[in-house]
């Protein structure tokens, strides 16, 4: 009988461990895909699944007298219906002034609302005045077509020729030709060559 314990003993010993791994494995694979499932609405629930997307898309609205006022050109388009939202890559756009001229905007990714009036530009954004030839550097740029208005809250450079100036905040109302830069304002001005500086009259 002893005899028969002890090799009865290391069998059992091993059927309890597979048991207790196979136990063990679908416990895991149970609480991984409760987690995937968890996960899913949240980025459902963030920005939705897109309706349409279109490549290589051109928009350009129209006001009530038939006049166009923007147009923005991107190689991809996506549209969700769960925010209303239009988002773009790598847009280029055009916004027209009442005086026509066109002021450029480009960046790495663009937002837009379903009416088109409120217009952001995140990542390299940049707006390029038609006749001053002043551009303007930022990370994230907003307009409102209703009142074109163009801001940023972040750090801005504002450039003409070989002039630049830095400051926190930008504004620009292009219908005004009128721009402002404040909070923390820095300059830089390149020192004019000595045959163009003025010459002392005094002598």
């Amino acid at each position: 009988m002893a005899k028969t314990a002890r090799f009865q003993s290391p069998w059992w010993r091993r059927l309890g461990l597979l048991a207790l791994l196979l136990t063990l494995g679908g416990g895991l694979t149970y609480l991984d895909q409760r987690g995937e499932d968890q996960k899913q609405p949240t980025i459902g629930n963030t920005t939705g699944e897109p309706d349409y997307y279109l490549e290589d898309a051109s928009m350009t609205r129209f006001d009530q007298q038939g006049r166009a006022y923007q147009r923005l050109e991107t190689p991809r388009l996506v549209h969700t219906p769960s925010d209303d939202i239009i988002r773009t890559e790598k847009p280029h756009g055009y916004l027209t002034d009442d005086q026509q001229r066109q002021w450029q905007v480009t960046s790495d990714t663009g937002r837009m609302s379903r009416s088109g009036e409120q217009l952001t530009l995140q990542g390299n954004a940049r707006l390029v005045q038609p006749e001053q030839a002043w551009s303007l550097e930022t990370r994230t740029l907003h307009y409102d077509n209703r009142e074109a208005h163009a801001w940023s809250d972040t750090t801005s450079v504002l450039r003409q020729h070989s002039q630049s100036m830095r400051g926190d905040r930008f504004d620009a109302w292009i219908n005004e030709d009128r721009m402002r830069l404040t909070d923390n304002v820095q300059g830089h001005l390149p020192q004019q060559p000595q045959s163009q500086q003025p010459k002392d009259q005094g002598s």
